[in-house]
């Protein structure tokens, strides 16, 4: 699986952490993992794979490691973005923007295999796909805000 994949299903995992408990999380990541597999035609006629979670075990362990500890830390992580984001708290803020912004965050403090212009290109085109029509270009300032920040 490549990183960009793993890192497309661990945004839907941590989308979904703000919807439930913290003591169901583990529960949650299992029904992730169990959902079934889902498609959409495209505007083109192509078939898109929407959802599909056929992946090793390993991969499994790994993404719901990297999402918990993502969650331990959305305090911190909010708290940097509000920092930066003028006018435009972490409340106010769409839940898909706001989970994209807290994974790229969290991929440039803590996961050194990932250089900081690699996790906001990323993020940017996640705010593409999951996002609004202006998503890509806020999600792209408020991380270099934060680049500058530093």
């Amino acid at each position: 699986m490549t990183r960009r994949e793993m890192r497309e299903h661990c945004f839907k995992m941590l989308f979904g952490v703000g919807f439930y408990p913290a003591e169901e999380a583990a529960q949650q990541a299992e029904r992730y993992f169990e959902s079934p597999n889902e498609d959409d035609t495209a505007d083109n006629g192509n078939v898109e794979i929407i959802h599909q979670v056929d992946m090793k075990e390993a991969d499994r362990l790994f993404l719901t490691d990297r999402v918990e500890k993502m969650a331990v830390r959305i305090p911190e992580l909010d708290k940097r973005l509000n920092e930066v984001a003028q006018g435009w708290k972490t409340r106010r803020m769409g839940k898909v923007e706001l989970t994209i912004l807290r994974q790229a965050l969290y991929e440039m403090i803590y996961d050194n295999q990932v250089p900081e212009k690699v996790a906001i290109n990323e993020a940017v085109d996640l705010a593409k796909k999951y996002g609004g029509k202006d998503s890509p270009a806020f999600i792209n300032g408020i991380l270099a805000k934060l680049v500058t920040a530093e």
